[in-house]
């Protein structure tokens, strides 16, 4: 049974808190507690954030995404059950590792400094690290989105999308989850229980490559389970059939 009924769902690049409002919903009508803090700089509305750029979006890194969810998990009364979609797939590991999460889930989750992304990954998220660019963060293209997030979407259903989620991102996150020692994971550690989620489409970071992130964890009296949806893109959380992910891993929590 659950050891907390409080549940922390981080956003990941890209996006922001908007993306859980329907999973927070469906989890509060169960009863739980759910927690959608913002990452720094992404507090807003896409639209807006698209016009004029949240002033902390610059200075934010992964570092500061950690330790903000870190921040808010020290003020509740227990530790929680901890989900993170893409980069907050990472952060959600690097605060299993620090001892904050009740049991942890990874959605379509980047891999730590110390796994090497395959090349697709690499080709997808390289605008991303701003190496060869003049402004001073990442907004993502109308085509970017389309092949990186909503490649499943019917065509006509995607600039719908896009309208109501894309948002500027910030080169530092990027660049702090390859480049800083702090993106390491210690894989033969002891932890709570971990869930790692992938999608079978999903043109950021590949099924093959979550399973890699899985198998890397050797600690043998720690539980690491594995679920891979075919037909689902990097936009697993918003794109239809949402709700058979969302109730999976709730499933999941309540029978450990």
């Amino acid at each position: 049974m659950p050891t907390s009924n409080s549940i922390v769902l981080i956003h990941g690049n890209f996006v922001n808190d908007l993306t859980w409002a329907k999973w927070k919903s469906r989890y509060e009508q169960k009863g739980y507690t759910v927690y959608t803090p913002t990452n720094p700089g992404h507090a807003g509305n896409p639209a807006e954030l698209r016009k004029k750029v949240h002033p902390d979006l610059t200075k934010t890194g992964f570092i500061d995404v950690v330790n903000n969810i870190a921040e808010l998990i020290d003020s509740l009364p227990g530790k929680p059950l901890v989900i993170g979609h893409s980069m907050a797939g990472m952060a959600t590991l690097k605060l299993l590792e620090m001892g904050k999460a009740a049991a942890a889930v990874s959605i379509d989750g980047a891999p730590p400094k110390n796994v090497f992304p395959p090349f697709t990954t690499l080709k997808a998220v390289l605008p991303a690290f701003g190496f060869l660019s003049f402004k001073p963060y990442f907004m993502g293209s109308r085509s970017w989105y389309d092949h990186c997030f909503f490649n499943t979407l019917p065509a006509g259903d995607r600039a719908a999308a896009f309208d109501a989620f894309a948002v500027p991102e910030s080169y530092k996150v990027s660049r702090e989850l390859v480049l800083n020692p702090f993106s390491n994971i210690d894989f033969k550690q002891a932890h709570a229980p971990v869930l790692f989620i992938g999608g079978g489409k999903d043109n950021i970071f590949p099924q093959d490559l979550t399973a890699t992130i899985a198998k890397k964890y050797s600690d043998p009296t720690s539980r690491v389970d594995l679920k891979v949806f075919e037909d689902r893109s990097h936009f697993i959380c918003g794109e239809p059939g949402w709700e058979e992910v969302a109730d999976y891993i709730l499933d999941w929590y309540e029978k450990l």
